[in-house]
């Protein structure tokens, strides 16, 4: 088995400290590894290792047919082929995917906009789009300091139950930790239903 997993929290976990979605992606990565000890995991922690957004110079890049791209371009290519190349490999992918303002993080939009490819990872058909990314289990840590599961506040999960759809991903499993930011009980209570939401995941 495969593991793919993407920290895309705009801060780092250092001892413990941190970022809480990493840490709850990192449990879930260690129980499948636990599960399956054959099992490899790719980590990719877009807080340390930040990806380039989708700007001018990229889309001009994927747009510049392969052998009349320039040394620059071929290599911001290279880059996002390299991200799909690991996301179709992967059997199960854990997105660690905190709320930022509402929506998710920009680390996780850039790693979004990396793989999503019309081609390779969609097409379009007589029938409308159709996802290329298929056969994958996909579990998202999702963590927020107040509580917006289920509200119109929520925005992360409805984007990325499309966005993953889009690109073939359908077996979705959402973990959540709310109330991170309402003070010591509220984080306790949140963290513990995560660990619950968790652990029936990993079954």
């Amino acid at each position: 088995m495969n593991i793919l997993q993407i920290n895309s929290s705009a801060r780092r976990l250092h001892d413990g400290q941190g970022s809480v979605s990493t840490l709850l992606a990192n449990e879930v990565v260690a129980g499948l590894l636990a599960r399956d000890p054959g099992a490899k995991a790719t980590v990719h922690d877009l807080a340390a290792n930040p990806l380039p957004p989708m700007d001018e110079a990229t889309l001009g890049a994927l747009f510049t047919p392969g052998e009349q791209r320039s040394t620059d371009q071929q290599a911001r290519v290279a880059l996002n082929d390299s991200l799909i190349g690991e996301l179709q490999a992967a059997d199960v992918v854990v997105l660690a995917a905190p709320m930022i303002n509402f929506g998710v993080s920009s680390q996780l939009k850039n790693w979004i906009d990396a793989v999503a490819r019309a081609g390779v990872t969609f097409r379009y058909g007589a029938n409308g789009p159709e996802g290329l990314v298929t056969g994958k289990k996909v579990i998202v840590v999702t963590t927020r300091g107040g509580v917006h599961r289920g509200q119109p506040t929520d925005n992360v999960v409805p984007y990325l139950k499309v966005t993953l759809g889009f690109l073939g991903m359908t077996d979705v499993d959402f973990i959540y930790a709310e109330g991170l930011n309402m003070g010591p009980e509220a984080t306790a209570q949140g963290l513990a239903a995560a660990r619950t939401d968790i652990a029936a995941v990993l079954g």
